[in-house]
């Protein structure tokens, strides 16, 4: 069991949340007990995962997207207002970390997700001083069906492929989430491919122009791996129970 001041302490520091200039608040979210032995890990604060942690008897949520966004009505109505009431009536903290989980060098989404493909960063698109979309050779070239199906090994689920380039890929530059916009930074940098989570319109077009193979794999699979790699380290840390729970979801 540890206390929650001293988790969140720990995670802010690890992950330099203060230092990043991001969309939402990072960090303690939803206040709840002081005593944490159990964390559930998850990419997004849905009701789903709220009810789920509060049934395993959760003292936390950790998760890669939080309740509030800039912008967003900040009335707590409607869904809002049943997903923070659930945390509260759970007595359940939530901790949810964005942009500095996406550049972590190495518990971060796109660190991990490299690791995991046999990817080697050595290069990278930046964002507020830091790496956020790396670029780097595979440890073993392939090509882009080999690649496309080393996506679904990783992260159970298919990618679609638009076949902008050459067959043989050595160099691969990715972004999780909605990171499309760093595609012809990787292109720059000598990628022959690209994987990231959503595609745009003008995404496409660009693709095939730039002559680059482009993944779509999903803007929720692409960041499973960060917080769960997160949690993990909590464990360790720690000596807590960290509990991942993946909520089906196909955007």
């Amino acid at each position: 069991m540890a206390a929650s001041t001293e988790i969140l302490k720990f995670l802010d520091d690890y992950l330099d949340a203060r230092s990043i200039d991001d969309y939402c608040p990072n960090g303690l979210q939803v206040e709840g007990r002081k005593k944490i032995r159990r964390i559930v890990t998850g990419v997004t604060a849905c009701q789903r995962l709220i009810d789920r942690a509060a049934e395993l008897g959760a003292d936390a949520v950790l998760v890669h997207h939080g309740l509030f966004w800039k912008g967003d009505d900040m009335r707590l109505v409607s869904m809002k207002r049943k997903r923070v009431g659930a945390l509260i009536s759970s007595d359940m903290n939530l901790f949810a970390y964005h942009l500095p989980l996406d550049m972590h060098p190495e518990t971060g989404n796109n660190a991990c997700l490299a690791r995991a493909l046999g990817m080697v960063p050595d290069d990278g698109a930046e964002l507020h001083g830091r790496i956020i979309a790396p670029v780097g050779n595979l440890r073993e070239p392939c090509s882009a069906d080999e690649l496309a199906a080393r996506i679904y090994d990783v992260l159970g689920y298919k990618p679609r492929l638009e076949r902008g380039g050459c067959d043989t890929i050595t160099r691969v530059g990715l972004c999780s989430g909605a990171g499309q916009e760093f595609l012809t930074a990787a292109a720059q940098k000598g990628a022959e491919a690209f994987i990231t989570g959503e595609v745009s319109e003008q995404t496409v077009h660009e693709a095939r122009e730039l002559g680059i193979n482009f993944f779509a794999a999903g803007h929720h699979a692409t960041e499973t791996l960060g917080v769960k790699a997160l949690g993990e380290l909590l464990s360790r840390e720690f000596s807590v129970q960290a509990i991942n729970i993946n909520i089906d979801n196909w955007a």
